[in-house]
């Protein structure tokens, strides 16, 4: 497979194409600076450079063009304000999905966040980034030719993973390992029966690859 990944230098974008990259599979990775391709490379993934902020569709679906599937992992990251949630955690996934749609890539994993909503309310970043999240989740779901999956973790820790999670559509609130949402993200690609699913992700008891075929229904 050729996955493509937006957002490829983000701490759980690396971790995904390690795994990737491990297991033989053929990773690329949209970053925004030249300077980040170093860093992909070494975690055996292609780089390609592009903004997402100010790309068009064309350009995007150029990019994604031969992919098996495609994963929004980009995010404003911390310290960035309000407009930059939109700009890049709504507006940006939009974009992206647009193109993988025109690119005919239908395989499409979002990484969104647990407690993601459109109708959010509240004026602090954090509100404004939910929302955003919850605006681009919505608009990923109507599209109608996209195997879509949403996963939406709690929060994220650099704690070592240890491969057992808990994945539902409503777990609750809890932490979760950056290494143990990029194993499940790996697993979700391999798993196309949970296209259509939106799915809430903390640490649990269950093995990763046993929680991902519990929710595809196997």
């Amino acid at each position: 497979m050729r996955i493509v990944i937006a957002g490829g230098h983000g701490q759980i974008a690396l971790r995904l194409e390690r795994l990737l990259a491990a297991r033989g599979e053929e990773a690329a990775g949209i970053v925004r600076r030249a300077e980040q391709a170093g860093d992909l490379r070494a975690a055996g993934a292609e780089p390609i450079v592009c903004d997402l902020e100010s790309a068009s569709v064309e350009e995007v679906a150029t990019l994604l063009e031969g992919a098996d599937a495609a994963v929004f992992a980009a995010g404003a990251g911390p310290g960035s304000g309000a407009e930059r949630k939109f700009t890049v955690d709504r507006d940006a996934a939009i974009l992206f999905a647009d193109a993988a749609e025109r690119a005919g890539v239908r395989r499409f994993v979002v990484v969104s966040s647990m407690g993601a909503d459109p109708e959010h309310r509240g004026d602090d970043v954090f509100d404004a980034y939910l929302r955003a999240k919850g605006e681009a989740d919505a608009y990923v779901r109507a599209h109608k030719s996209l195997e879509w999956t949403i996963l939406r973790p709690g929060a994220l820790t650099d704690d070592a993973g240890k491969g057992l999670v808990r994945l539902e559509a409503h777990t609750g609130r809890g932490p979760v390992p950056r290494d143990d949402v990029a194993a499940v993200l790996a697993e979700l690609l391999d798993t196309p029966a949970t296209a259509g699913l939106t799915l809430e992700l903390i640490s649990g008891s269950t093995p990763v690859s046993v929680a991902v075929k519990s929710v595809a229904g196997n």
